[in-house]
């Protein structure tokens, strides 16, 4: 078998109707459009979640929830990750780009440091906010966690 002999299962292949060819077919005349009106015509189209004049499901539902414009996102990465690229590649600074490089974060993503697992070294750790666990964990093995001000406000 290669791609020159490929083809479709027997009876896998359904052709379309041929419809306004003619009375004959059987599809001919208002080729299966109906008699008059805008469906009839061509260019027809409808709005989308129009229901034909009956109040749309998206009016009948009431508005709720809030999308807060302010929200900053972080990218979480945890103790336990820093740990295990700091055995495998014997890293102990880890900074934004150290992050990048390694996949962890992409582009202009803010980092938060949380307090999931155990370090076993002293790590210096350079992110734009850190959890009061993960701090912690960092201060007691003799390392650093350092915050890096929002470059955002600071070129307004």
């Amino acid at each position: 078998m290669n791609l020159s002999n490929l083809k479709p299962a027997e009876g896998s292949i359904k052709h379309s109707k041929r419809i306004g060819r003619g009375q004959g077919s059987g599809k001919g005349g208002t080729s299966t459009r109906g008699n008059k009106g805008a469906k009839a015509r061509s260019g027809y189209h409808s709005k989308v979640g129009f229901e034909g004049g009956q109040m749309p499901i998206y009016r009948r539902l009431p508005k709720f929830g809030f999308k807060n414009i302010n929200r900053v996102e972080y990218v979480g990465i945890n103790l336990d990750m820093l740990a295990k690229l700091a055995a495998e590649k014997n890293i102990t600074t880890f900074d934004l780009e150290v992050l990048k490089q390694n996949g962890l974060i992409s582009g202009k993503d803010r980092v938060k440091i949380l307090g999931r697992g155990e370090l076993n070294q002293a790590l210096n750790v350079t992110a734009h906010a850190f959890s009061a666990k993960a701090k912690q964990a960092i201060e007691e093995k003799g390392g650093v966690a350092t915050v890096v001000e929002n470059t955002k406000k600071a070129e307004e």
